[in-house]
């Protein structure tokens, strides 16, 4: 059986950062990492999922909004996968960071808060995901950009 891209990648060697995972055709999967794997400092559930809420709507609501196939929390719990077709690598990290300030800055309920709209709606935290949105957003930028490449040694 062929392994998944994915498990190829030295999870010792990833730090918090913007990484191509894979290109399918048209198709990019980025991954979004916001944790050192395998340090034991993981997302918790309500952070992970109401970042999962505000990140989706967020970004399909931008100029990449025809273009994103998907966004989601890895099962590590230590980042996020984007897909994202036709993408031009700077554009959709610069949307990335955007998505990121809109979280910081959101007021109100978050999107999906329901029972009829959601099948866990009360494990959803507007506060920890806006401590993860800082977090990962301050990666980003003391990186200067995005890493693209996943670190080899």
């Amino acid at each position: 059986m062929e392994r998944i891209k994915s498990f190829e990648v030295d999870h010792d060697l990833i730090t918090p950062g913007f990484y191509i995972s894979r290109i399918d055709g048209d198709v990019t999967t980025y991954d979004l990492r916001t944790r050192r794997p395998n340090c034991g400092d993981l997302m918790s559930h309500g952070a992970m999922h109401t970042m999962e809420h505000l990140f989706a709507t967020y970004i399909r609501n931008s100029d990449l909004g025809t273009d994103i196939l998907y966004f989601g929390p890895m099962g590590c719990q230590t980042g996020f996968y984007l897909l994202v077709r036709n993408a031009e690598h700077d554009r959709v990290f610069t949307t990335v960071l955007n998505v990121l300030t809109k979280i910081l800055a959101h007021r109100g309920e978050v999107f999906g808060n329901s029972r009829k709209e959601c099948g866990n709606f009360a494990s959803l935290s507007l506060p920890a995901a806006k401590e993860e949105a800082r977090r990962y957003l301050d990666a980003l930028l003391e990186k200067g950009g995005p890493d693209l490449d996943y670190p080899t040694e």
